[in-house]
């Protein structure tokens, strides 16, 4: 590839040079196939062929670019972090298989985990073969994620997990899974809470794919029942988890967040397109929605960039998400809109959908996951611009 093994010297221009030359080298024969492929909505396609070009990802060095050489990163700057991120989504390069892992969960092995955690599951990521899933969510705790039931007791060298998580994505075919867990009896709220690395390959979890209205099965419902991991495998001290998982979703609204607006705008451009094709683009109500779209992305950009001058995102993060979110239900809405009464046709029996009514069904849920709207607008209420908490009808 030509790149040396600290970047953060190399100039931008020179960057974005190699980075789409090795795209075009590289995304060609099966994984060409998937261009476009694999994103929201869409994860199972092709997931087989995904999983081998992760790891042609993991030999060239494009995994946890921006990770510190001595962790097996690259060092890459924020701004080249970026860069990649723009030229990958540009080439349309297949969905990647482990978000979790690279984005999520080994920047915050390198913040909080110790030296033997750091060794043991850093190089799987880097390599593309471990892939990784988010035990957060639970019934009873979704957005309001202090509520965790889920609970762990320390028995001889090992922990015993018992309790539910659902909405964990991808957890059908990862390896391990990051799980926040209740080890303080007593305990309520954000305390008492801890951060686990819990092998999925056992007897005690049981997964069960919750089949989406985009026809795909990418979230489950995971049951832990005496479910164990090693003593030695808890991130940062018992009943202070929850600053550990808070700044993991603090990584989770990082660089990623650009990359994505690049798919937003691709997406943006196809329907451009499509009005122009099918005559709707003369509609004036139209055309101010397409506009409106249009200025909602150049928006969205320039906060992400300000985010990302201004370090690890903070409580501010919620401007983002908030944004995004209904940005992107908004965008899948005019997609059906533009599409006009076939909007309501299936593509094929019994349901093959197209892709634009995979965008519109799937654009439901992010105003939702994540931390609904509503959380967001108290997060930034109450610890952004200092407003009184929500009165508690209780």
């Amino acid at each position: 590839m030509g790149l040396p093994v600290d970047v953060s010297t190399v100039d931008e221009e020179t960057f974005r040079g190699q980075a789409k030359a090795w795209l075009a080298e590289n995304l060609v024969g099966e994984y060409a196939t998937l261009k476009g492929r694999g994103g929201p909505g869409d994860e199972e396609v092709g997931f087989e062929i995904r999983e081998r070009w992760e790891r042609v990802l993991g030999e060239a060095g494009w995994i946890g670019l921006g990770w510190p050489v001595e962790h097996g990163g690259r060092n890459a700057t924020v701004g080249q972090q970026i860069i990649w991120a723009e030229e990958y989504a540009r080439a349309q390069a297949p969905g990647r298989v482990n978000h979790m892992g690279e984005n999520l969960l080994g920047p915050t092995l390198i913040a909080h985990g110790t030296e033997a955690q750091r060794e043991r599951f850093l190089p799987g990521i880097l390599r593309g073969d471990e892939r990784w899933c988010q035990g957060y969510s639970e019934p009873d705790a979704g957005s309001d994620l202090a509520n965790v039931k889920t609970r762990a007791f320390l028995d001889g060298d090992q922990w015993v997990i018992n309790g539910q998580k659902v909405w964990t994505s991808l957890a059908h075919v990862s390896h391990w899974c990051f799980v926040v867990a209740r080890t303080d009896p007593g305990s309520s709220r954000h305390k008492g809470l801890s951060f686990f690395l819990v092998p999925m390959d056992q007897a005690g979890v049981e997964i069960r794919p919750i089949i989406q209205i985009t026809g795909g099965g990418e979230f489950n419902e995971v049951f832990f029942s005496d479910a164990t991991t090693e003593a030695d495998l808890i991130v940062g001290e018992p009943g202070k988890g929850w600053g550990v998982a808070m700044d993991l979703l603090a990584f989770e609204r990082g660089i990623s967040t650009l990359a994505q607006q690049v798919g937003f705008e691709r997406e943006l451009d196809h329907l451009v397109s499509l009005a122009q094709a099918n005559g709707r683009a003369t509609d004036p109500v139209v055309r101010q929605r397409l506009v409106d779209a249009h200025i909602g992305l150049q928006l969205m950009r320039w906060n992400g960039l300000r985010s990302m001058g201004a370090g690890v995102p903070g409580p501010e993060a919620s401007i983002s998400k908030l944004f995004w979110g209904q940005w992107h239900s908004d965008l899948g809405e005019l997609a059906m809109d533009l599409t006009g009464p076939e909007a309501m046709i299936a593509e094929g029996f019994p349901y093959e959908l197209t892709l634009d009514q995979k965008l519109f069904l799937f654009t439901r849920s992010e105003t939702i996951y994540g931390g609904s709207n509503e959380i967001q607008r108290n997060v930034l209420g109450e610890r952004v611009l200092g407003l009184p908490k929500e009165p508690n009808p209780s």
